[in-house]
């Protein structure tokens, strides 16, 4: 029998509270269990794999290479175990069954919540949970099998063996700003909008590159005092409290300037971005995951 068959969940949640705690007396705690009975499961699973796993440095222990390796197909096993978990018990209480759906900021205001609805049009009985996060992250997050499926801007660097990706539309950046800013009312020209300061996501996200690309293709580039930030609701905030500028994509600046909490500035930045679905090829569709992707399209095709 190889040692992989032996494997068990508690070795591998050893494995991933190690390396969180680089600790044995406090994983010990966070595992309810003592040191020496760490010590000694360690030592078994170093001894099964017959290859050295945390090596002890000043500051505590370290995974090894050969560590670092297991680690990722850890935390895998672990993540579809709770969600194996919380399948069954969402099955249990009478739900239809569960997805978790990732959107990035260019589908978090419209396109991911509108699918949600349509997909519990669908499915009433479903239990649909959303996460917001950059692109870079939830794709982590769904190569380790905690999210279901990613819908937000694509980019060529997102693109990762073992994920299925589906463009499901493409759309311009806005640019946008309280109402009331004076450039709402005047007709912006650059030397107006390069006056205010900006509100930007962050270097390397997808809606960052697509920016710099517009801005370069209209002669033009970043400000130098541009304030940061992921946070969707931080930037709404911020936008609405002073006289800052900031970017949007078309579907996500439409939903607000309906709602009156934005204003799309009549300056034509010449520049497309898609938006993409991603999922994972090596597990099966569920139900529930078949009809979010299907209502994706759907919402996706509606504008």
């Amino acid at each position: 029998m190889q040692w992989t068959e032996r494997l068990r969940p508690r070795q591998l949640r050893l494995l991933d509270v190690l390396a969180q705690t680089h600790n044995l007396s406090h994983a010990a705690e966070r595992l309810h269990t003592t040191q020496p009975a760490l010590s000694k499961q360690l030592k078994e699973l170093e001894d099964a794999v017959g290859l050295p796993l945390f090596a002890r440095h000043a500051r505590g222990l370290r995974p090894t290479a050969y560590g670092e390796a297991l680690l990722v197909h850890a935390r895998h096993i672990l993540a579809q175990l709770d969600r194996a978990g919380a399948d069954m018990a969402a099955l249990r209480a009478g739900s239809a069954g569960r997805v978790v759906l990732g959107a990035s900021g260019a589908a978090v205001s419209d396109t991911a919540p509108r699918a949600m609805l349509a997909l519990l049009a669908r499915m009433p009985q479903a239990q649909v949970r959303l996460v917001e996060g950059t692109m870079d992250q939830l794709v982590g997050q769904l190569l380790q099998g905690t999210l279901d499926v990613v819908v937000g801007r694509s980019a060529p660097e997102l693109h990762e063996p073992g994920l299925q990706t589906e463009t499901l539309y493409s759309e311009p950046l806005n640019f946008v700003a309280r109402p009331g800013h004076a450039l709402v009312e005047a007709e912006p020209d650059w030397p107006g909008v390069l006056a205010c300061r900006w509100i930007v996501w962050p270097r390397g996200t997808p809606i960052r590159e697509t920016l710099e690309a517009a801005l370069a293709a209209a002669g033009q580039r970043l400000p130098e005092d541009c304030l940061e930030s992921n946070s969707l609701s931080a930037n709404l905030a911020l936008l609405a409290d002073s006289n800052m500028i900031g970017t949007a994509s078309h579907r996500a600046a439409r939903r607000f300037e309906q709602a009156g909490a934005l204003r799309i500035l009549a300056l034509t930045l010449h520049s497309a971005g898609s938006v993409s679905m991603m999922w994972r090829q090596d597990v099966g569709q569920p139900l529930a995951l078949q009809n979010m992707l299907s209502s994706l399209r759907e919402v996706a095709a509606a504008g």
